[in-house]
């Protein structure tokens, strides 16, 4: 099987048509003002109409009221809503039946304990991504965590892998943990927000090569 690949952060038509033409499965779109990767909703509508149906789309929200919640996803209209900060398994459940969309939430993973506490969202998460733990910013820090708290985790939802993933060191992170998704945001950039051509190539043929070998 194919190990899905999310590039997150897009905030161009050059990056999105980059993440298509070298394979991965699903882009993000942040609507976070404090993040150095927000857009507004116009243009993450654009950005989603450039898209179209030639990759999985990806709503990136952190703990928006419901007023922006319901616009967002109704200006945007992605495929998935990612929800990376505090909100709980009954309001994903809530979105979740109220959109009819794919819901993923994201978790800061400290230590063996909090991925036992992840169990509490089995029927509220179509997925989870495991990040190092927020900061000052809930993701797209560039750091990663330790990958052996997963080894030989029995996973109740579909799940991926996030946190300090680039080019270099993606195929460790996979060997590490056989995530069947990883998602990068500063690890394709040159500057906080900045995705390179290049790099979102080279990442994603690191990914099929582990595939391949695998």
């Amino acid at each position: 099987m194919k190990t899905q690949i999310k590039i997150c952060g897009l905030s161009t038509e050059t990056a999105i048509d980059a993440a298509i033409e070298s394979g991965a499965t699903h882009i993000g779109l942040v609507h976070f003002e404090k993040s150095p990767r927000h857009v507004s909703l116009e243009r993450a509508a654009q950005l989603r109409a450039h898209a179209g149906d030639r990759i999985r789309t990806v709503l990136l929200l952190v703990n928006a009221d419901p007023k922006l919640t319901g616009k967002a996803i109704g200006d945007i209209k992605p495929d998935v809503v990612q929800f990376h900060g505090s909100e709980t398994p009954e309001w994903l459940k809530l979105v979740a039946d109220n959109s009819g969309l794919e819901i993923w939430k994201a978790l800061g993973v400290e230590d063996a304990p909090t991925l036992a506490k992840s169990d509490r969202y089995i029927g509220a998460a179509d997925r989870l991504l495991f990040d190092t733990p927020a900061k000052a910013l809930p993701g797209g820090t560039g750091t990663s965590f330790d990958w052996s708290l997963l080894a030989g985790h029995d996973h109740q939802i579909a799940w991926g892998l996030a946190g300090g993933l680039d080019p270099d060191n993606v195929s460790d992170a996979l060997t590490a943990t056989r995530a069947p998704l990883v998602d990068v945001s500063s690890g394709v950039e040159s500057a906080p927000g900045v995705k390179q051509v290049d790099r979102i190539a080279a990442f994603c043929q690191a990914v099929r090569e582990f595939d391949e070998a695998r």
